[in-house]
């Protein structure tokens, strides 16, 4: 089944098509266990997708972290150029490692929200340190990558904000959706012309979450690359 955002001339994203795209997604994820999992607002028939994610301060993930989880092994960033966004390349999973003393870990914690506003996904996140001291705005920015910055600063994401999540009414940090249009219309109008399968949501969070530290496996890519029905 295919997943479009809107015509070429004016994309957008329909909620549900946003729900679709969401299924899809969390569907692969499963089966990779990789923890992205679906959340309903409570007293609300809106939800969204979520995963918490643990890293070092120098941006590594530990292994094995969770008991309940397979052991997937270091994880290293690779740019996947026919997709046109980051994805996240996971090695071996029988090759096991313990957990070790290392660098202060931080607890990410994701969220893919729609916004009827911009007719699109947006990415919302917090961090916080294992004793529960949230990180500041200032301390976001000093993880993001220095590459990353250049292009928060030129667009097409405009900058990272902090405003009230719209389901929770609680602090997060987002990427400002003001141009994510921009940026996925000729990524959509590829796949058209390519006859290709597009997940907009795989396309778009392997655009956007890099730039807060969040990549995808590579398997998310090679699974829609398997569907040969084009976007309508």
């Amino acid at each position: 089944m295919s997943r479009d955002w809107g015509s070429a001339e004016d994309v957008c994203l329909g909620e549900q098509t946003f729900l679709l795209c969401c299924e899809e997604f969390i569907q692969h994820s499963r089966s990779i266990n990789d923890e992205w999992d679906w959340e309903h607002s409570q007293g609300s028939e809106d939800g969204y997708m979520k995963k918490i994610l643990l890293k070092a301060a120098n941006g590594s993930t530990p292994p094995a972290w969770d008991d309940q989880r397979n052991v997937q092994g270091e994880k290293g960033e690779l740019e996947l150029e026919a997709q046109h966004g980051v994805y996240e390349e996971l090695e071996d999973p029988g090759a096991g490692c313990s957990i070790t003393t290392g660098p202060e870990m931080t607890r990410y914690e994701y969220h893919v929200v729609y916004s009827s506003s911009y007719q699109s996904p947006v990415l919302y996140f917090r961090a916080c340190k294992l004793d529960g001291r949230p990180l500041s705005l200032e301390e976001i920015w000093e993880r993001v990558h220095d590459n990353y910055k250049d292009r928060l600063l030129q667009g097409p994401w405009d900058t990272i904000t902090q405003q009230e999540h719209p389901l929770l009414g609680q602090p997060f940090f987002i990427l400002h959706p003001c141009r994510t249009h921009e940026f996925m219309t000729p990524i959509i109008q590829a796949a058209k012309e390519e006859n290709r399968h597009l997940n907009v949501i795989t396309a778009w969070l392997s655009m956007v979450g890099p730039v807060v530290g969040l990549a995808l496996p590579i398997s998310y890519a090679t699974a829609a690359s398997k569907h040969k029905t084009a976007p309508d």
